[in-house]
This record gives structure tokens, sequence and C-alpha cells, in this order.
């Protein structure tokens, strides 16, 4: 049982934070590079929100599949699992994305998503003066107390 990878991701799909704990295959092996590697998880979870709005049985107005939707409207999802990882997604009501790979084993993580964002991203990142609302960023204490969260969780060794 692990963590892989996480990812945050803001409105435009631009991502702000990487954080690799265990990837046995390196990224120029799948996606190519780093930034191919973002495009492709950014574009799995669009399409799939997109999906999963555009099937919704319980909404009667039907959304087309890739209209653009604004935050908080349509049918989201939690999670999906393949053979080899699940990915966990979290949308904040800025429109900011969270996202986690872990082992396939790993339950829900969603609370954990969401202790992640309003723990963890809004007092030590978002509060900090130096970061820049839609851009990259990279803060130890951050990263430290992701770290520390994970390990608390028994998804690290």
């Amino acid at each position: 049982m692990g963590c892989f990878t996480f990812y945050i991701f803001n409105r435009k799909g631009r991502c702000q934070y990487y954080h690799e704990w265990q990837r046995l295959k390196p990224v120029r092996q799948g996606a190519g590079s780093q930034e191919e590697d973002f495009k492709l998880m950014f574009g799995l979870f669009w399409s799939l929100r997109a999906l999963a709005t555009a099937v919704d049985p319980k909404n009667p107005i039907k959304q087309q599949m890739g209209a653009p939707l604004r935050i908080g409207d349509g049918c989201s999802f939690n999670s999906f699992r393949t053979s080899a990882y699940k990915l966990h997604f979290l949308e904040s009501p800025s429109g900011l994305k969270f996202v986690l790979t872990t082992d396939p084993s790993v339950g829900s993580m969603a609370d954990q998503l969401q202790y992640i964002y309003a723990s963890l991203f809004v007092e030590l990142v978002a509060k900090n003066p130096l970061y820049t609302p839609g851009e990259p960023f990279l803060f130890e204490p951050f990263s430290a107390a992701l770290n520390k969260y994970m390990r608390t969780l028994g998804l690290l060794t």
C-alpha cells in the first residue's frame, strides 16, 4: 500500500505543484516529459469529469460532452481504479484540482484530500505572502507537512 504521485492544478490546467514518492515507471518512458505528463493527467480527469456529467442519470439537463463546466457544476467523480493504480480527485471551490495516485488497494481518499486542501494548502500555501495564486510553488513547509500526513496515514514507509 502506498502513494505514488500528487498534483495540484490551477483552474486553467497548469500544474502548480508536483510531488513524487514512488513512481516505478519514469516519466520519459510514459509521457516523454514532465510537461507532457502534466497535460495528460489534466486531460484525463477533465475528460472523466465531462463524461460523468454527460451521463449523469439524475440531472434532467444534459450537458454536451466536452462543454465547459463552471466550478461545482455537473457530476464530479472522486476516484477511479486500474489494475496498476488508483487516482483520487478533489476540486476546491476556487477551481484548484488535487490529484493523488496510490496503490489500487487504497480506499477512498476524499476526506484526506479535503484535509490536504483545507489544513495544509490553505494554511501553508494560500496564506503565504510569497504565494502568487495560479503560479507554480515549492514551499518546503507544505512538502514536509504533506509527507508527514501521508506517513500518519500509513501510506509512506
